[in-house]
């Protein structure tokens, strides 16, 4: 009896990652310059550190810079939110962490579906950041009613989309050909449409209550609202983008720059101001104009313990109670300054974060250690400072709420948006998702426990030749 072959969620991911980012670079030239811009930059940088270069590559991270990608999209309802999973799950994406952007002014919660798997993230870690409206938030109760039926009358995924992901679901995969016919009906849902779902005077509404709801509300589907590559040095990114007639947004977003780089940095240019149309009571289409799509970059660096998050939480604040960014950026060098300062107290070298347990770290053996003879209970210190064992940074892959806020706020514009409480509701979220989201410290804390026990092995297997 034959036996199906099935396509890995891997090969599915990476095809969806790259027909995305064509299509992303044909709907917005932009991007591609960027894309452009990143390249120079990655391998400038590889160039004068050839120690990064190495050390990239014997841990297997050299590949995966370049082809790095995050998307995001706005869904509306917790049935799109739902489906989502589900189609992503196809492509071996699952959600991990829980976003609450209301503490920064955005009526959204979030979260990210990733690969999860060391192998997974290595072929391909492609992500997409994934908002719910907040219908709850809004003020309006009227408009907010009124949003929820616009809402509820539109499907944005085809038929071939549900089919397909239906067909995953039974027999556990898809083969070649399903594969690509998948890929192509979900590449649907993210693609732009110039025509609104409401009429111009709605679309006011929405948009005086947050652009962001106009933008999620007034439009067929979830179109791709940004694509975001890696690069090696978000800083000389951010020089370079107006000698290529790239506007960048006045602040990079997260920590300030460091030797040693932590969690998550981004930066983007703004977003771009789009015809579209409006139907009216008449049937007619009367021109108008949206604006949501735009470029990003960013930079990763080490992801945090608990403990050194809560000290990333802390200097963060501390540093915006000295200067708050403002949305022109008029106080851009201020702010700057201000972050620079307050991580101070962050330690900058890779032996201080590891030895004050504020970062997550994977370990290898080194030349030397490969040969070692030690009892496998020999502390990871003792192997470490015995020069038998390397310590690499494990990469964040995950994103930052403030941070997330604070590219939305910059390429939607805050000068009209209302101010909404922080209201985080996980369960409510955890519900409308069909799932519970994966612990993005949990996740890290693995990686780091199964390349301990690696090297203990090879302590093992050592003696056992002996």
């Amino acid at each position: 009896m034959s036996t199906r072959s099935f396509v890995s969620s891997c090969s599915i991911r990476s095809a969806f990652s790259a027909a995305m980012s064509a299509m992303y670079r044909t709907e917005v030239p932009a991007y591609g310059t960027l894309m452009d811009i990143v390249a120079k930059v990655n391998a400038a940088t590889l160039a004068a550190d050839p120690d990064l270069k190495r050390r990239l590559d014997e841990t297997d991270s050299l590949g995966r810079v370049s082809e790095e990608r995050h998307g995001a999209i706005r869904l509306g309802t917790a049935a799109e939110l739902a489906m989502m999973r589900r189609v992503f799950a196809v492509m071996g994406m699952f959600p991990v962490g829980y976003y609450d952007l209301s503490e920064a002014g955005v009526p959204v919660h979030s979260t990210a579906f990733r690969p999860v798997g060391d192998e997974a993230l290595k072929r391909n870690p492609f992500r997409v950041f994934t908002s719910l409206l907040r219908l709850d938030l809004i003020a309006d109760e009227v408009l907010r009613a009124e949003a929820e039926r616009i809402l509820d009358k539109r499907q944005i995924f085809t038929a071939g989309a549900i089919e397909l992901t239906e067909k995953a679901e039974r027999q556990g995969g898809l083969d070649d050909g399903d594969a690509k016919l998948f890929v192509g009906e979900v590449l649907e849902t993210f693609r732009w449409h110039d025509q609104a779902n409401v009429d111009l005077a709605m679309y006011g509404r929405l948009h005086d209550a947050h652009r962001l709801i106009a933008d999620v509300v007034s439009f067929k589907g979830p179109h791709i609202n940004h694509l975001t590559p890696r690069t090696l040095d978000i800083d000389e990114v951010q020089r370079l983008m107006p000698e290529y007639g790239i506007a960048p947004k006045a602040v990079v977003e997260g920590p300030p720059s460091r030797r040693c780089a932590i969690l998550l940095r981004q930066t983007s240019f703004k977003a771009l101001e789009e015809a579209v149309s409006f139907i009216d009571a008449a049937g007619t289409w009367q021109e108008g104009t949206h604006t949501a799509r735009f470029g990003e970059i960013e930079s990763r660096g080490i992801a945090l313990t608990p403990k050194g998050r809560a000290l990333y939480d802390k200097l963060l604040t501390d540093s915006r109670k000295t200067v708050r960014p403002a949305a022109d950026g008029s106080n851009a060098a201020a702010y700057d300054k201000a972050l620079a300062e307050a991580f101070i107290p962050f330690p900058d070298s890779w032996a201080e974060i590891r030895d004050q347990g504020l970062g997550y770290f994977r370990y290898s053996m080194t030349p030397k250690g490969l040969n070692a003879s030690k009892p496998i209970d020999t502390s990871i210190e003792e192997l470490v400072a015995d020069g038998l064992v390397y310590f690499d940074p494990i990469v964040y892959e995950d994103f930052l709420p403030v941070s997330a806020a604070g590219i939305f706020q910059s390429n939607l514009g805050d000068e009209t948006a209302q101010e909404f409480a922080a209201s985080p509701n996980q369960q409510r979220f955890e519900r409308d998702l069909g799932t519970s989201v994966l612990n993005e410290f949990d996740h890290y804390a693995g990686i780091e426990a199964h390349s301990i026990a690696e090297c203990r092995a090879r302590l093992a297997a050592v003696q056992a030749a002996e």
